[in-house]
């Protein structure tokens, strides 16, 4: 598994939208392909994709297929996306500390005082 194939998964909207219903709980192909206009066939195809992602897993209860989120796929995704979130928490503590540098030049020169 890996985060290009992670990412391309969740490029399409009926993926997420197999991944959110996931989120509330296992369901077989038959309880995903519901709420969506398209053949079993069709969904069973995009789950194919998301297991092949490493983003769902499926296991096997008699003539039933459910699936689930899987948590490997989705720690690894968030891990990824943390380190995102960190640097861009950097940046924005980069941009305060400047701002604040600046503050006191503004008011500084609002008073009319000079260096």
């Amino acid at each position: 598994m890996s985060l290009d194939s992670t990412f391309l998964a969740l490029a399409d909207p009926t993926r997420r939208a197999l991944l959110a219903r996931l989120a509330d709980g296992e369901a077989t192909v038959m309880e995903l392909a519901e709420p969506f206009d398209m053949t079993q066939p069709a969904i069973s195809q995009h789950l194919k994709v998301l297991e092949d992602a490493g983003l769902i897993v499926r296991r096997v209860e008699g003539a039933k297929r459910p699936r689930r989120l899987a948590k490997a796929g989705i720690e690894a995704m968030e891990e990824w996306l943390s380190m995102l979130k960190r640097a861009l928490e950097k940046n924005y503590d980069r941009l305060d500390g400047v701002l604040a540098a600046i503050e006191p030049e503004k008011k500084r020169l609002k008073k009319g005082v000079k260096r």
